[in-house]
């Protein structure tokens, strides 16, 4: 029985995320400490008290739920639980590749608040815009984003689940698959983000990461990690190349949780904020016809949970 260790990516962040984990575990607060002292920003104030205005501009929600996630997983590396393989949701797998020992947290740290800066950058805002098509088969939603193409760019972004896809690219176009999907019979959202995340509009920020990239040193993977670019695993030369490209590319989350399920996944631990992940594992895994038991780690109650199932 393998287990796979899942890290929150943007969009999971709420204020006084990680405090009590922070206050309850030294190794936890060592990581707040390495943030704040990386970045020059007090990490502890802005991931406890915000405000939310401030927590959600993406080159500060990056860092911080990088931070979180990391603080999280340094708790259950102390208690002796480790993964057999790893994976992170877009900004997540920056997490992911710190807990493989790729990166230094505070070089991480600082390339992601790069990284949000530059996504945030790149499209003006109201030029851009994401929507969540529910209901629908993958094949449906490829057609829908064909069709919706005719007004611009419209693109998949990120593919969490089955029965939930996520689009992004140019306003008109990404509302024109809003307004097709109705008519195929299923239900789109148009969500409040603030840029066209995972499309080719963001290809100039990738160029940008690339650059920040070269001065980062990049150690060999100690643990597997998947790729959200090809759903398959990473191999050292690949890793800067794939950051570059994850910015502008889809995220295949439900391949990844596929092909964990074949490899003979069955304990999926969540780490960091919010429970979106487990949901997409529950999702993907009934329609595999495949047994799993999911955990989200983000305070104490939940680290208890894992602890009762792990005893």
């Amino acid at each position: 029985m393998k287990t796979a260790f899942l890290f929150a990516g943007q969009g999971a962040q709420y204020t006084g995320m990680g405090k009590d984990l922070c206050d309850k575990f030294p190794e936890a607060d060592e990581i707040f400490k390495s943030a704040t002292n990386a970045l020059g920003v007090d990490m502890k104030e802005l991931c406890f008290t915000g405000p939310d205005e401030k927590l959600m501009k993406t080159e500060n929600t990056q860092p911080a739920i990088l931070t979180v996630d990391i603080a999280v997983s340094a708790v259950l590396k102390n208690m002796g639980i480790h993964p057999d393989v790893c994976a992170g949701l877009s900004l997540g797998e920056y997490a992911a590749l710190v807990h493989a020992q790729v990166f230094d947290f505070a070089d991480a740290v600082r390339l992601v608040r790069k990284r949000g800066k530059f996504m945030q950058e790149e499209v003006p805002v109201g030029v851009g815009a994401m929507a969540a098509i529910l209901g629908l088969e993958r094949i449906v939603v490829d057609e829908i984003i064909k069709l919706a193409s005719n007004e611009g760019i419209v693109e998949g972004a990120n593919y969490n689940c089955p029965g939930q896809i996520v689009i992004s690219g140019e306003k008109k176009a990404v509302e024109a698959a809003v307004n097709i999907t109705g008519e195929k019979g299923g239900k789109a959202i148009m969500l409040p983000v603030s840029a066209p995340f995972h499309c080719s509009m963001l290809k100039g920020a990738g160029e940008k990461l690339e650059k920040e990239l070269e001065s980062v040193p990049v150690n060999s993977l100690k643990i597997p990690v998947f790729s959200n670019v090809t759903a398959g695993y990473y191999a050292d030369d690949e890793i800067k190349d794939l950051l570059v490209k994850q910015v502008s590319s889809s995220v295949l989350w439900e391949d990844i949780i596929l092909r964990m399920l074949e490899e003979g996944t069955e304990t999926f631990i969540e780490i960091g904020p919010g429970k979106s992940l487990s949901g997409f594992v529950n999702k993907t895994a009934r329609k595999a016809d495949k047994k799993v038991t999911t955990f989200n780690v983000q305070d104490m109650d939940s680290l208890k949970k894992l602890m009762e199932y792990k005893i």
